[in-house]
């Protein structure tokens, strides 16, 4: 970052001479046990950084970096769901995400007066239908570079610990939409790893194992089918560790897709975690999102799809999807989040981070890769055994409330009551079915200590 000469009557201080003052001000106190504290993510964090912690160039978001506000709607009914999407895009809304949970959902009902030359569409397909996508991309040919489909069959593997049919007409329904030639046809859902536990270097490392069972299988028989990959991705409240997540997804893609001779950078959708969200004190909530938003935009998300405060336990309501938006609109509009580009350029506590996340992940990956690859170890469950130890990690450390919830594990309003308001189940519903391997499971933090307060109200 240039100075234009500002600082030019300042003598340089080095990065020894910072460590030296601060060791004379501590009094004898040790350096290291008093300031430097680490991440579970094995990463040790210093009191200050300095120009001589960098090891590369910066890296930098899309230097369009014109985020858009997403709108989530779930399409269980075509015309309801198309008359929310057209009363969220008259209120700010720039993206719409639809989760279609049947493959009878007319779509053109759904997408009937929506601008999508203007309006990117992101799909949550909760079935696999060549068929159906097929009449998708009849019914918006001539924007094509706006619709994503996000197909993930190994995403899906993971989630339900099935295929949607199985393994071979999964891969052959795959291929027959990869050749319908959308721009944007895969996603490696990361939200679902890091929902579950998974710390920053495993969701980063899992996101491009995961990329690179697709990236394998596509190369040489449909390139085009991954010269762009969108990944979604939940952000947590570790603000500048997000930001620096985000931006090392990115290197890593780079890194990752420059092998295969891929030279598009990815797409990313993000979203606030669900981990750290509560049912008590749930205004909370809000305050959370909002840093978790600014964290994905800092980061150079492409598209912000917000999380209402009350999402975890509320059926949708207008209240809670405006307020949500809101908190977009007020970063964009009045935070002018969308104004000044690259705003993380040239922090060296960012940008170490970044290096030192997308290091450390590019190992765990390449480790991977050398057991057999991330189908093999997701089919042996190494994967979810790992995720296992990170989330049972940060599960004691909540209990022990060193990881600190307001108003759920430290400053409970006793006041509080929920019973009667819980429109949705909030916890993990166990759903004892036959499955291949064993499925990736999300929990929030707060579900057990919730559940207790609900039995003593």
């Amino acid at each position: 970052m240039s100075n234009d000469g500002l600082f030019d009557e300042f003598p340089e201080v080095s990065a020894k001479e910072w460590k030296q003052k601060i060791q004379f001000d501590l009094q004898g106190a040790d350096y290291n046990d008093t300031l430097v504290w680490e991440s579970p993510e094995g990463i040790k964090v210093k009191p200050f950084y300095h120009a001589d912690d960098l090891k590369g160039e910066s890296i930098l978001p899309p230097s369009n970096n014109n985020w858009n506000i997403g709108q989530s709607i779930y399409a269980g009914n075509a015309k309801m769901a198309n008359k929310k999407a057209l009363d969220a895009i008259a209120r700010g809304a720039e993206s719409l995400v639809f989760t279609i949970p049947f493959k009878d959902i007319p779509i053109q009902n759904l997408l009937q007066n929506i601008d999508v030359a203007r309006i990117p569409l992101y799909f949550d397909f909760q079935f696999l239908s060549p068929n159906y996508v097929k009449s998708l991309i009849d019914l918006t040919k001539n924007d094509r570079e706006n619709i994503f489909l996000n197909i993930d069959i190994i995403g899906h593997l993971a989630r339900n610990g099935n295929w949607h049919f199985n393994l071979k007409k999964d891969h052959a329904f795959l291929k027959e939409i990869v050749d319908l030639k959308c721009n944007n046809t895969l996603s490696v859902d990361v939200s679902l790893y890091q929902n579950a536990g998974a710390n920053m270097v495993q969701q980063l490392a899992y996101a491009m194992a995961h990329a690179n069972e697709y990236l394998n299988h596509f190369h040489n028989v449909s390139p085009s089918a991954v010269e762009r990959v969108t990944f979604k991705v939940s952000v947590g409240s570790n603000y500048f560790f997000e930001i620096a997540k985000l931006k090392a997804l990115r290197l890593l893609w780079s890194s990752l897709a420059s092998e295969y001779g891929i030279k598009t950078d990815c797409h990313i959708l993000a979203v606030p975690t669900k981990r750290n969200k509560t049912v008590y004190d749930y205004n909370v909530n809000m305050l959370r999102t909002t840093t978790e938003c600014m964290s994905a935009i800092l980061g150079g998300a492409d598209t912000v799809c917000n999380m209402p405060y009350d999402a975890i336990y509320h059926k949708d309501n207008e209240f809670g999807e405006r307020i949500a938006r809101n908190q977009l609109l007020i970063l964009k509009k009045e935070s002018y989040f969308n104004d000044v580009g690259n705003v993380a350029d040239g922090a060296y506590y960012i940008e170490t981070l970044t290096q030192q996340l997308a290091e450390k992940a590019l190992k765990l990956f390449k480790n991977i890769e050398v057991g057999g690859g991330f189908l093999k170890q997701l089919k042996n469950h190494t994967i979810q055994q790992k995720i296992k130890e990170s989330a049972q990690k940060q599960q004691e450390k909540f209990n022990a409330t060193e990881e600190v919830l307001v108003g759920t594990n430290a400053y409970q309003n006793k006041d509080n009551k929920m019973k009667d308001d819980l429109e949705l189940y909030p916890f993990v519903k166990t759903n004892p079915i036959k499955t291949l391997l064993e499925p990736i499971i999300e929990k929030r933090l707060a579900e057990v200590l919730e559940q207790k307060r609900l039995k003593d109200e």
